[in-house]
């Protein structure tokens, strides 16, 4: 049994498999992995049919993602996947309905590139749409993350990363005119860094006009 779900779910990000089980994530759905890395959360929508598009910066990571992609769809094509930068998109406006950013924001170099990356892509979240992001941040250890500047933290696990907190969440969502549509979630991990999971609704264009 763990080898068979294994096979069917590879190394999904657990938050996300919750997504499937709610059925946030539907097969008429159009989706974007921005930042797919190797494709861990993927190998399910793939083996099942669904529309997906991945891009990573990573040449190699993307070299995975063709032969995940050749080895778990019959209908792949291979330009599902492209060499991209999260805050320089290739896509039209509203050209995904369901965007997936796992463990991505928080490689922001500052503030301006982090916004950057954030309104790339609710520029191509089509509207209703929702985005699914899990990054680093303070929330519920904010005095053990050392400031260096621009949005930069040393972790106690001696990383660098670029934090949000709550605030920083509520301002972003509320500028974009979004909906949270589930509770922020945030994991603290060992005492040594913590994860949030962001889960954000892009109003229809019938809210956008009201």
């Amino acid at each position: 049994m763990e080898t068979d779900l294994k096979s069917l779910f590879g190394d999904i990000d657990i938050y996300l498999f919750d997504q499937l089980l709610k059925g946030r994530i539907t097969k008429d759905m159009r989706i974007l992995d921005a930042g797919c890395g190797s494709g861990r959360n993927l190998v399910y929508l793939l083996r099942n049919g669904y529309s997906v598009v991945a891009i990573d910066r990573s040449e190699a990571a993307i070299a995975d993602v063709q032969r995940l992609g050749a080895a778990c769809s019959p209908d792949w094509s291979g330009q599902q996947a492209s060499v991209e930068a999260v805050e320089r998109l290739s896509f039209k406006d509203h050209s995904f309905d369901f965007i997936i950013s796992s463990a991505v924001l928080h490689f922001a170099s500052n503030d301006a590139h982090f916004d950057q990356m954030w309104d790339e892509l609710w520029r191509v979240l089509a509207p209703g749409g929702r985005l699914f992001a899990r990054l680093a941040s303070s929330i519920g250890m904010e005095s053990s993350m050392q400031p260096l500047g621009d949005g930069q933290y040393l972790l106690p696990d001696g990383s660098r990363r670029y934090l949000v907190n709550e605030a920083r969440i509520q301002g972003l969502t509320e500028r974009a005119g979004g909906l949270l549509y589930e509770p922020l979630k945030t994991v603290i991990v060992a005492g040594k860094r913590c994860m949030t999971t962001l889960c954000v609704q892009k109003p229809s264009q019938q809210l956008a006009q009201l």
